[in-house]
């Protein structure tokens, strides 16, 4: 435990002296990577619930990050514009506002996703939750009213008052906050009764069964909370570029977050984290080296899972405690 705590501190430090060092050597561009890292390890968290505890490989991920992202594009064109949305609801730029209506869309659609999608189990489970995803891919890209094809740009960034979201430092900040909330609320939800549960559904259902617990309602709630998370990170993300399009929906996407999810190591609190830093400088570093940066993410993937199946963090802070 010891071990683990101090792989912990380290991994946090690290990840918050990053965007500092952006500012101390003049790089801003390193803001921008480092909120990425904070918004892909945040959309991980989400993952993280389903796959790392309830054993549940989603492959339509992509489909709650797109979500969160067009609830913030249009909130934030509306208010631009000053024209109502439907039943004369106003737009808005007001973050808290803006983020809220992408958590709730989020788990909404998670909902109604998971309502079905956990009917089914093994590679039917993953195919139906990638078909969703791209069901949502080819309805944004065929609807005109916020670009299409084109995708739909934020006019500024979703302001919270008192701070200045315009600037790189203060943005990554805030991206770096809702991270470490949702990693606080993942290590209670992973310590609860509830967490509990959530472990037995993915090993016995029988077991589960026994003791008066419906598995099917486990993973659902799971499911919900996953959306919702995944959701709020698809916002910052469109907060981040000041852009949104189909391609979130993608299911590279969902592969990205998987990939994330298993390199960092499955079930472990900083695995997200751990998993999108590494990403994110393979994609920047071997990305200005090779456009073909992807087959070595493949190599080093193919290791860990032959090697390391703990992921890094197994590594770094030894086995997990749980399944």
């Amino acid at each position: 435990m010891k071990r683990e705590t101090l792989a912990n501190a380290l991994i946090v430090v690290v990840s918050l002296a990053f965007p500092v060092f952006a500012i101390v050597t003049g790089e801003a561009f390193y803001l921008t990577l480092s909120a990425r890292i904070a918004i892909l390890a945040l959309a991980g968290v989400g993952l993280n619930i389903v796959l790392g505890l309830g054993g549940l490989v989603s492959f339509g991920h992509a489909a709650f990050f797109g979500i969160g992202g067009y609830v913030a594009g249009i909130l934030n064109t509306h208010a631009f514009n000053s024209e109502p949305l439907l039943l004369g609801v106003p737009g808005t730029d007001l973050a808290v506002v803006v983020w809220t209506a992408a958590a709730l869309f989020g788990s909404f659609f998670a909902f109604l996703i998971g309502t079905v999608s956990l009917k089914t189990s093994g590679a039917y489970f993953i195919m139906i939750t990638l078909a969703f995803a791209q069901m949502l891919f080819y309805f944004t890209f065929s609807w005109p009213a916020y670009g299409g094809e084109d995708g739909l740009s934020l006019f500024n960034r979703n302001r919270i008052p008192g701070l200045d979201m315009e600037d790189g430092l203060t943005f990554a900040f805030v991206c770096f906050a809702l991270l470490f909330t949702a990693l606080f609320l993942f290590s209670r939800l992973r310590g609860s009764r509830f967490g509990a549960a959530l472990l037995t559904s993915r090993q016995s259902d029988v077991r589960l069964s026994a003791v008066g617990i419906d598995p099917f309602r486990v993973r659902l709630v799971a499911f919900v909370l996953s959306g919702l998370i995944t959701a709020l990170a698809g916002a910052l993300y469109a907060d981040l570029n000041r852009f949104i399009s189909p391609a979130t929906f993608a299911w590279t996407l969902s592969g990205d977050l998987i990939v994330i999810i298993i390199i960092g190591g499955v079930g472990r609190l900083l695995g997200p984290l751990v998993g999108a830093m590494l990403f994110v400088a393979l994609e920047h570093y071997l990305g200005g080296i090779t456009e073909r940066w992807q087959f070595f993410l493949g190599l080093i993937l193919l290791c860990v899972v032959l090697f390391a199946r703990g992921g890094v963090m197994n590594a770094l802070a030894g086995r997990a405690q749980h399944g």
